[in-house]
């Protein structure tokens, strides 16, 4: 069975009926863990709530008999702890089956509960336990958690009370011996009005502090529909959903909706992410329907996924990234399911969606969810017609909708500035097209202003994931002095290919053919890893400061011709800074006349910065920086650093490559700073004339 009927009471027949017709039923008192979990514990007992599967293969099954009574009992452990009514616990569970039920027992007394990660570090979690004013916290019995929590409650100002699961542990109660032999608590009447706050989530902090995000007794009902019409949920349904406890996409995904439609919650509890085990795992329980952020997907294509089972899945949804079009193809093809996007943020449920009636559009959000009202509006608050970007908003001049947040905890000032002129401001740039499909931008301090375009990332990545060399990326503009801005890519290579100048040339022909040519990068940066938020998020705000702090974006090598040998041959740079060369003209002859040397332009957008000169020794297996000179009207901006990085990438192309040397004068300490800042170390040679030699391993 399903309690789906009671909030939304009415099946719709086409999507024109879901928009006209759709209505939901918010009754004056609203407790999630009693009026639905513990209703259908009292209708349907022994209906399936969950099963939960182990990273060692351990599994357990939970019906909803089982579930009250688990909950019932935790609901008297927190009492007994002296956790009551508004008190607020933190929970760091990972995809513990303790989660659901510790969640749901701070429900039936009226506490709060905050999920978060258990990758904190100890002072992450002493942020969060005094901001938010935290009275016991619960985590995972795993030794470098329980440290990190161990030393956060000792310096915290408010939490004195830790418990952990799997088993005693020094300064922590065993929760899971607590859970065993407590006496169910069942309370009799509401512990809760339905603007009290039941849940508080910390953002990921991608520009600054975490802010406290909170949800009254009601958030759960918005999700209704993410459960019901975005996941397309029945009472026969095994949902998985790959979302940490310790994130929204959590409440979204694999906790509210989901059962209220009557689902099968299937909660796959890994801590390495392995896509041939999450495939193996899909096939065994027969998954019907599957929520992954897009990167998740890219991963799964690239196993052999024909070789897997997956005849049960008729569902897929994906939010949080932009989709490619390969990976949806791809994933259609073996399994015959379209992956259906979606948006929204902690703040909210999904505000645009991809419902079944929709013909799903790789790349494309969706449209307007029905439960509120979206409107798309420009920076002069017009609503923007189909084609033009604007913000993404929720109007809420008659009342906020069940599931958005309620501002700000302890914040009012930015509370306000979010909920203004009868609006809740997303902050987050998308544009619609003629059929009304929403497609994303980003974030609005995310959008990069070039030559008098204004490019998104999503698009951008999006394309250059699309790319066979490229499992992920982050697009940013970066200072430039002609176009305002430029964009750059930084990527992370699939296994097989190596970064060089010829597969980043491959990449930007690559983005001007699948979208518009003036939004390709400029800059391509090949990168081991990406700033990222604890909760996976991509810090494109740290990108952008650290080439803020060393102007990288600006760098380009160019061949010398006749066109700019004058310009280069007019170089010039104060004795005290002048690098590694002496005189530009000089240099250039020289190359000429060897054969072996490459003299190379440096430019900043259209300007002539400076002049750099490398060679590559086969015999040694060696590269050589030999000269390099920045002009005087370009010193001590850091470009030094970056034309030597760019040399650097140029010589790594050289087959059998495994160092790069270069040289400077003793005297000289710009020139052995800059050298040290790129990357070479002083190996305690000279050269004939006294120069100290440097050297990198490649």
């Amino acid at each position: 069975m399903r309690l789906l009927d009671r909030y939304i009471p009415r099946d719709f027949s086409s999507l024109e009926d879901f928009y006209k017709n759709y209505e939901l039923h918010v009754p004056q008192r609203f407790n999630f863990a009693m009026d639905v979990m513990d209703e259908y514990a009292r209708l349907a007992p022994s209906q399936r709530a969950m099963i939960w599967v182990g990273n060692d293969g351990s599994e357990r099954t939970f019906s909803f008999a089982d579930i009250k009574l688990l909950s019932d009992k935790a609901a008297r452990v927190f009492l007994n702890a002296g956790v009551g009514k508004g008190d607020r616990v933190l929970l760091l569970l990972k995809r513990r089956w303790q989660y659901w039920i510790a969640a749901l027992g701070l429900m039936k007394i009226g506490a709060v509960q905050i999920p978060a990660t258990a990758q904190l570090m100890a002072k992450d979690i002493v942020y969060r336990l005094d901001a938010a004013e935290v009275k016991m916290t619960v985590c995972v019995g795993e030794d470098e958690v329980l440290g990190h929590v161990a030393e956060a409650v000792k310096n915290s100002r408010t939490c004195r009370i830790a418990a952990c699961t799997d088993g005693a542990h020094d300064g922590f109660a065993d929760f899971d011996r607590l859970l065993e032999e407590a006496e169910p608590y069942a309370p009799e009447t509401y512990p809760n009005e339905n603007g009290d706050i039941m849940l508080m989530y910390f953002t990921s902090g991608t520009t600054g502090m975490p802010k406290m995000v909170a949800h009254d007794f009601v958030y759960p009902l918005g999700h209704t529909i993410t459960g019901a019409y975005w996941h397309n949920l029945d009472d026969s349904s095994i949902h998985l959903t790959t979302a940490d406890s310790g994130w929204a996409k959590c409440g979204w995904g694999k906790f509210y909706g989901q059962w209220t439609a009557g689902a099968t919650q299937f909660i796959y509890d890994f801590d390495r992410f392995h896509a041939a085990d999450l495939l193996e795992v899909m096939a065994k329980y027969k998954v019907t329907s599957f929520c992954a952020p897009p990167t998740i997907y890219r991963y799964l294509i690239k196993e052999d996924m024909a070789a897997y089972d997956l005849s049960a899945l008729k569902w897929a949804t994906a939010a949080g990234e932009p989709l490619n079009p390969e990976v949806f193809r791809q994933f259609r093809e073996t399994t015959g399911v379209s992956i259906r996007e979606g948006f929204g943020q902690t703040e909210s449920v999904p505000l645009l969606l991809t419902p079944k009636w929709m013909e799903a559009r790789p790349g494309s959000v969706g449209k307007p969810s029905p439960h509120v009202k979206i409107r798309l509006v420009n920076e002069e608050g017009r609503e923007t017609l189909p084609g033009e970007e604007g913000e993404i908003c929720v109007d809420i001049s008659q009342g906020r909708p069940a599931g958005i947040f309620m501002g700000y905890y302890k914040d009012e000032a930015r509370t306000d500035e979010v909920f203004a002129g009868g609006l809740y401001h997303t902050g987050d740039k998308a544009w619609r097209d003629e059929d009304g499909y929403f497609w994303f931008i980003g974030r609005s301090d995310d959008v990069i202003k070039s030559s008098g375009y204004r490019i998104g990332p999503f698009e951008v990545e999006s394309a250059l994931v699309g790319h066979p060399a490229v499992v992920e990326c982050a697009v940013t503009g970066v200072p430039d002095p002609d176009r305002g801005q430029i964009v750059k890519a930084t990527v992370i290579l699939a296994k097989g290919y190596e970064p060089s100048p010829e597969l980043a040339k491959e990449l930007q022909r690559h983005v001007k053919k699948v979208t518009a040519p003036y939004k390709y990068p400029r800059i391509v940066e090949f990168v081991s890893e990406l700033p990222k938020t604890v909760s996976g998020k991509i810090q494109r705000k740290m990108l952008r400061e650290a080439d803020a702090g060393k102007d990288v974006a600006r760098v380009e090598l160019r061949e010398i011709t006749m066109e700019n040998f004058a310009a280069c041959a007019a170089l010039t740079a104060p004795d005290a800074q002048a690098g590694l060369a002496p005189e530009v003209s000089y240099c250039i002859a020289q190359a000429f006349a060897d054969r072996v040397s490459v003299p190379r332009a440096v430019y900043a957008g259209s300007s002539l910065i400076g002049f750099v000169m490398y060679r590559y020794d086969s015999v040694e297996k060696c590269g050589v920086i030999s000269r390099l000179m920045i002009d005087t009207r370009y010193q001590r901006n850091g470009f030094g650093r970056e034309v030597m990085q760019a040399a650097v990438l140029e010589l790594r192309a050289q087959p059998g490559i495994e160092r790069v040397r270069t040289w400077y004068r003793g005297e000289n300490n710009v020139a052995g700073r800059l050298c040290e800042r790129a990357g070479f170390a002083p190996t305690g040679e000279l050269t004939p004339a006294g120069e100290r030699i440097c050297e990198m391993r490649v």
